[in-house]
C-alpha cells in the first residue's frame, strides 16, 4: 500500500466488496462511457468476466472524497494483474483470446499481464494514472517480472478514425520478432493502413487514448496486428514492455 499527496491510496483489493467496487468503475467507464457490449449486470452496474477471480485487483482510492469511507472506499482507478504462475494455475491469460502469446510464453521469462485498466473520468487530468503506475512498478520489482503485457483498446471499431494511430504504432513500435505475438485470424487487422510517407504524427497521437500513450512512454512495443473485438466494441492492440531493455 502507498499513499500519495496525503490523499491517494494505492493498494490491492482486500475483499469481494472491493473487487465489486473495481467492477463498478469498469462498468461506468467501459459500458456507460465507451459503449462496450461486455459482461455486466445492469441493476448491479458491474462489469465482470471469468478472469476476475484469478487476478489481483490494484485499486486507486481517493481518501479525501466525500463519498469515501473505510467500509466503502472511493475507487477512482483500477487495473488487474495476473502473473504467469496464476495464469498456469487458472484459465490462462485474458490476452490469449485475441493473440497468440507463444513468443512470450516460450521465452521462459517471468511475465505479468495487465488488464481492465481505467481511471474515473473526473480524475484523468490529475496524476492518478501516474500513482497507479508507481505501485505497479513496485510490484514488478518485488516479483522480479521481466515482461509486462496486455491489450490496450481504442473505443469503437471504426478503423478510419484511428488509421494514423495504428499505422504509427506499426511502423515505430513493433516489438522485436522474438517477442511479437500475432493477433488471432478471427479478429486480425493489419495496422499498416496508411503509407509511411502519408503519416501525420500529430494526428496519430491525437487518435490514441491517453492510457495507450502512457504505456508507450514506459517503453511499450506492440504485437503483430490489431484485434477487432466486436463483443467489447473496441479495436485492441497488444502492448509488451521488456523491463530488461
Amino acid at each position: 500500500m502507498a499513499l500519495y499527496e496525503s490523499r491517494y491510496e494505492v493498494r490491492f483489493a482486500a475483499n469481494n466488496l472491493e473487487v465489486r467496487l473495481a467492477q463498478e468503475l469498469r462498468f461506468r467507464v467501459f459500458v456507460q462511457e465507451f459503449g462496450a457490449n461486455a459482461n455486466y449486470v445492469a441493476n448491479r452496474r458491474s462489469e465482470f468476466d471469468d478472469f476476475d477471480r484469478y487476478c489481483d485487483h490494484l485499486l486507486l482510492i481517493d481518501t479525501k472524497s466525500i463519498a469515501h469511507s473505510e467500509e466503502t472506499p472511493k475507487v477512482i482507478g483500477v487495473t488487474r494483474l495476473m502473473l504467469k504462475a496464476q495464469a498456469e494455475k487458472g484459465i490462462g491469460f485474458y490476452s490469449s483470446q485475441e493473440y497468440d502469446l507463444a513468443p512470450i510464453l516460450k521465452s521462459g521469462r517471468m511475465s505479468l499481464e495487465l488488464g481492465r485498466s481505467c481511471i474515473d473520468v473526473a480524475y484523468r487530468s490529475s496524476l492518478a494514472l501516474h500513482f497507479l503506475w508507481k505501485e505497479i512498478g513496485s510490484y514488478v520489482a518485488k516479483k522480479k517480472v521481466e515482461i509486462l503485457f496486455g491489450v490496450a483498446s481504442f473505443p469503437g471499431t471504426n478503423l478510419n478514425s484511428i488509421n494514423m494511430a495504428l499505422s504509427h504504432l506499426h511502423y515505430s513500435y513493433s516489438a522485436p520478432i522474438n517477442l511479437r505475438p500475432m493477433a488471432l485470424a478471427k479478429g486480425y487487422q493489419s495496422m499498416a493502413i496508411v503509407k509511411p510517407n502519408l503519416l501525420d504524427l500529430n494526428q496519430a497521437l491525437s487518435q490514441m487514448p491517453a492510457l495507450l500513450k502512457t504505456y508507450l512512454r514506459f517503453g511499450a512495443f506492440v504485437g503483430d496486428g490489431a484485434y477487432i473485438d466486436r463483443t467489447f466494441n473496441t479495436v485492441d492492440v497488444l502492448l509488451i514492455i521488456d523491463t530488461l531493455r
